[in-house]
Parts: structure tokens; sequence; C-alpha cells
């Protein structure tokens, strides 16, 4: 019986080169065999001593040594390559957003169902450590039920001529479709999912075409509310990209664990919801929060052995699989339609 999956990566460069190539490394079912990027490639592959490097996926995907691909390259590129790899019979872990448009992410998934192979997309932070200690603490009911949430991703993201993500017809949007998508998937995974969206959305700071400014408020089918707040044109050093989870029984808050890290803070509070009214209001006392220990797991190995255990075990990924991919893309479409429209709309 096999005990790994031998991956080739496209789109070698940017995430794929900083987080999830040295991720996919430290996984004991993951073996990488081949990379592809139009620039630099054989830098990239001496670096990480991979035997093959190509500079087109159609290279890539005839190597018989890939069993699966990883796919990091430019949104605008997912669609046509994630088809490609699915006809070379090759299982598929996207990067986010799958695709430009939900229908392309319907076609995706499409594909790789006749294909009969496996879809993944990378939304990553639900493997975090914290992210899954919160999870745990959400389902054994130390919250009590969810009211309110509230998460936070920002950046200081200048015009760089050439970038993708800042022109909407090769990134699909800018700070919301970049950023807030992750976090929509974070708060489902805690809360379920949304049934109504309201967002402004817009270019505050940035010289460039996408947004670079979102806030969105959201209405879950449980009832819970929250807000995501994703900026490009906030400086890093002044975003703690907090999380924030208040329930009629307690709360717990991170600080640094939303993003590409696998560190950060998280504290809570418990057993509450059961006192008389306070007429004094006097919010100046301190507060019983306690420090929560969590694993410190880097969320790229994690996202990358699951997918080989799923692939190896020949069950399909129950965690950011095709349907959750193309509701996520479905949920900033309407994000946006909301912001340019100036109402509610129902997920």
């Amino acid at each position: 019986m096999a005990t790994h999956v031998h991956f080739g990566v496209i789109g070698a460069g940017g995430i794929a080169r900083r987080k999830t190539i040295p991720g996919m490394l430290k996984s004991e079912r993951c073996r990488l065999v081949a990379v592809m990027d139009p620039v630099g490639i054989d830098q990239i592959a001496a670096e990480f001593d991979v035997p093959a490097a190509y500079t087109s996926e159609a290279e890539l995907l005839a190597d018989p040594a890939v069993e699966a691909v990883y796919i990091a390259s430019p949104v605008y590129l997912h669609a046509r390559q994630i088809k490609m790899a699915a006809a070379a019979g090759k299982h598929v872990l996207c990067e986010k957003p799958l695709t430009l448009t939900s229908k392309e992410a319907q076609e995706a998934v499409a594909a790789c169902r006749d294909a009969g192979v496996f879809l993944q997309e990378g939304y990553m932070m639900k493997f975090h450590g914290a992210h899954r200690k919160i999870k745990d603490l959400v389902d054994a009911g130390r919250l009590g039920k969810i009211v309110y949430m509230r998460a936070q991703l920002s950046c200081w993201y200048p015009r760089i001529e050439g970038a993708w993500r800042q022109d909407p017809k090769t990134g699909g949007g800018g700070a919301l479709m970049d950023m807030a998508t992750h976090l929509f998937d974070l708060l489902e995974y805690f809360a379920g999912p949304a049934r109504r969206v309201a967002c402004l959305a817009g270019t505050l700071v940035q010289d460039y075409r996408s947004d670079d400014a979102s806030t969105t408020l959201l209405q879950f089918a449980s009832g819970a509310q929250a807000t995501v707040d994703c900026f490009y044109c906030i400086p890093d050093e002044a975003s703690r990209t907090r999380l924030e989870i208040y329930g009629s029984q307690g709360a717990v808050l991170s600080e640094g664990t939303i993003g590409q890290s696998s560190q950060g803070t998280l504290e809570g509070i418990f057993g509450l919801g059961d006192a008389g009214y306070d007429a004094t209001q006097n919010k100046d006392v301190a507060r019983r929060f306690e420090t929560i220990a969590f694993d410190a797991v880097d969320p790229y190995t994690a996202e990358c052995e699951y997918f080989a255990g799923c692939i190896l075990a020949g069950k399909a990924p129950t965690i950011n699989d095709g349907a959750g991919a193309i509701h996520v893309t479905s949920l900033a479409e309407k994000a946006y339609a909301s912001a340019a429209e100036g109402r509610f709309i129902d997920v």
C-alpha cells in the first residue's frame, strides 16, 4: 500500500515558494517530484532539490511521476489548469479563490468529478492549531450560542507593476476576494452557513483597479452576526489580525492566528450567562480570560497532509471541497453585488 503521494507544483513562485512547498516537504505523505513556472524555475528546482522542472503546465502534467498537482498560479489561470489536470488524471489542490467566478468554479468542480480525481481548495486557515482549538470549544458548547464574530486581515499592498491581484480581471477582486474570502470560510467553519450578506468595498488609498478596502456584514442561518474587515491600505504593523467569537456563555479571542504563520495567542472566558443584570456596567474591571494552549501546526503542511491522506485512502476531501469552493466564490460575488447595489443580499 502506498504511503505517500507524488506532487507537482504549477506556479512554483510566490506563495508556493514562500510557504506551501516548504510546508509540503515537511509532510511524510508528500513527495515533491516536479515544479513548473514560466520564470526562474531552474533556481526554484535547485532550491528544493526537485528532480524535474518545467516552464509549461502541459509538460508537468505529462510527467508520469506526478500523481497530484498543487496549483498556485494567478487566479485567472486556475479554471483552465484545473481542467487540464483533471483530463490528465491528476488530483488537484488549488489555491484560493478556486476561480474568477462561481460559474468557472462549477465547471472546474464538474471536470474533476467527471475525471474521477479529487479536488481541494487552499483555504488553509482552518488547519491552524488555534482555529482547530476554537472549533473544538464551539462544538463542545463552551461558548453557548454564538452571537457575534469579528475577523480582521489587512496589509499594506501598494501598486506593483504587473501584480495580478491588483486587477480584477486577473485576480477576481482585491482585498475582499483575496483576503475576506479566507475569513468567510473560517467563520462558516465555526458558525455554519451564512444566509445574508451586506458589504462596503472600494478603493480608498491605493492606485489600482482592485478594491483596497472592504467591510462585510454577515448573518448566519443560526442567527449569529459577524463583521469581516479586510484592507490593502492599512500598514502591516498597524493590524493585529484579530479574531473574536462571542457567545451567550463566554468568548474566545485570538491575535496573530489569522495569516500565514502557525503562531499567535488565544484566550477565552467560559461558564458565564447565568448572572443577573449588572446596572453599574463598569467596563474597566479586570476580565477573567484564561490563556488557551494550542498545537503550533504549520497550516500549509497540514492542508497538504490532509489532501494526500484523502488520496491515499481513496476518500474525497470533506474540508475545502468543491462544493465549498463554489459556495465561497458565490458568497464573494454577492458581497461585491451588495457593495454595488447598497443592500443586503441573500446567500
